[in-house]
């Protein structure tokens, strides 16, 4: 397995993590300070509790919702045998293996542990990707279960959460104390949802980089990246908005395909819609244009930009 340096990624996740849960306990001790242990407080334990509902229902409404059906080694050979090796490279029990009955070309993962651990596929990008590209997408995949992705991203998202139902709960309050409360619960739930967002973005970027370490090739993993965004944006919004509320399990942001694809044309020098080793050198060396417009609006999407994304794979090469 290639060993990849992960300190500065780690560093920030940790940084960003500890931030959030600095903010819910300031919070939560101004609460036990100034009104005791009632009112917010209450609130905030149901935020825990919502959250962990969450965490113990997921699997099911993931599946519900992406229409999974999970298959057999004998009804998909290929995309087991890729999983099997993936997974023993990444040193995890290897995931189920599901296909989801969706058009729009993409791939998940999702489960409550790394042994509880599942690997979807859309129907849609088993006719896109060639066999390398899936398969480096596949690492993505498992990667985010190595990392225990989906827990960490659950156990960040209630902290928004939980700032939201102290601010609803003090909103209606006479007393000063509490509109104070919530007026900084209000705060913190904006800026948690920002953090949250970066944190997931980072996440992206070590799943892209777990990828290339356990054998995926980053020239065919920015290849199917820049493919995802051509297709995704094939479909018209109606389509797309049927898969809105789940894409921060996706690869790439499908809502922003279509602002993508222009930029993404400089990537590809000779137009034939795949990203080669070649190219992928060439953006190692001369760097890659992103607009101001491009880079505000990173700060609120689940995914990193797809051309600083890309960018930041030729460094494996």
């Amino acid at each position: 397995m290639r060993k990849l340096s992960t300190w500065k990624l780690k560093l920030r996740m940790f940084l960003a993590t500890a931030l959030l849960f600095g903010i819910i306990y300031a919070i939560l001790i101004a609460i036990g300070a100034l009104m005791g242990f009632g009112g917010p407080l209450f609130y905030a334990l149901l935020g825990f509790g919502i959250v962990f509902l969450q965490y113990l229902l997921s699997p099911k409404i993931v599946e519900l919702t992406m229409n999974v059906h999970y298959v057999s080694e004998a009804e998909a050979p290929r995309l087991h045998a890729m999983v099997d090796e993936l997974a023993r490279n990444a040193g995890i029990p290897k995931p189920r293996v599901g296909i989801a009955e969706i058009a729009v070309p993409n791939a998940f993962a999702f489960g409550r542990t790394k042994s509880d651990g599942r690997v979807c596929v859309t129907r849609g990008i088993l006719n896109l990707l060639d066999e390398e590209e899936l398969r480096a997408v596949l690492g993505h995949e498992i990667s985010h279960i190595r990392h225990s992705d989906m827990i960490v991203m659950t156990l960040v998202s209630a902290v928004p959460l939980i700032c939201y139902y102290i601010f609803w709960s003090t909103i209606y309050s006479r007393d000063d104390d509490a509109t104070l409360i919530g007026i900084a619960a209000l705060i913190a739930y904006f800026l948690g949802q920002l953090i949250v967002l970066f944190i997931s973005r980072t996440r992206e970027y070590y799943a892209d980089q777990g990828s290339v370490e356990i054998g995926g090739q980053p020239h065919k993993l920015a290849s199917a990246l820049y493919k995802l965004v051509y297709g995704s944006a094939a479909f018209d919004r109606d389509d797309l908005k049927q898969v809105e509320g789940v894409k921060a399990f996706f690869l790439n942001d499908v809502s922003d395909a279509r602002n993508e694809i222009n930029d993404l044309s400089q990537l590809d020098i000779d137009m034939d819609g795949t990203i080669s080793m070649a190219e992928l050198q060439r953006v190692k060396y001369s760097g890659v244009k992103v607009g101001v417009g491009a880079r505000i609006l990173e700060l609120l999407s689940t995914h990193p930009n797809m051309l600083r994304r890309i960018e930041r794979l030729s460094e494996f090469t």
